[in-house]
């Protein structure tokens, strides 16, 4: 019964990990599949990075994520933040520039 308590931890671990994988590859697919999507000259109107910038980021994030390195390493953090950083930031201020709103 004593060992019941780790082998319990292990698996709740595992079960975290696993929703914390899915939550960094969905938002990074989203942002990826948002930014290959755009046009180019949008990215330069807003100020922001180019858009290969913006691809390769997300890109090679997503990758090492998927490779193993997983979300809780550097570049799963790195790739959840500038994921998160694209669909907060930049995907308003495109959506707004082909809204025809603009800047307030």
């Amino acid at each position: 019964m004593a060992y019941a308590a780790p082998i319990f931890a292990f698996e709740v671990r595992s079960v975290i990990q696993l929703i914390l994988l899915v939550f960094a590859l969905v938002i990074q697919g989203v942002a990826l599949v948002h930014a290959v999507t755009q046009r180019g000259d949008g990215f330069a109107a807003i100020g922001t990075l180019p858009k290969g910038g913006w691809v390769a980021i997300l890109a090679v994030c997503m990758l090492l994520t998927l490779l193993g390195f997983g979300p809780i390493s550097l570049f799963g953090l790195v790739g959840i933040a500038a994921g998160l950083i694209y669909l907060l930031d930049v995907r308003p201020g495109l959506r707004d520039l082909h809204d025809g709103r603009g800047s307030w």
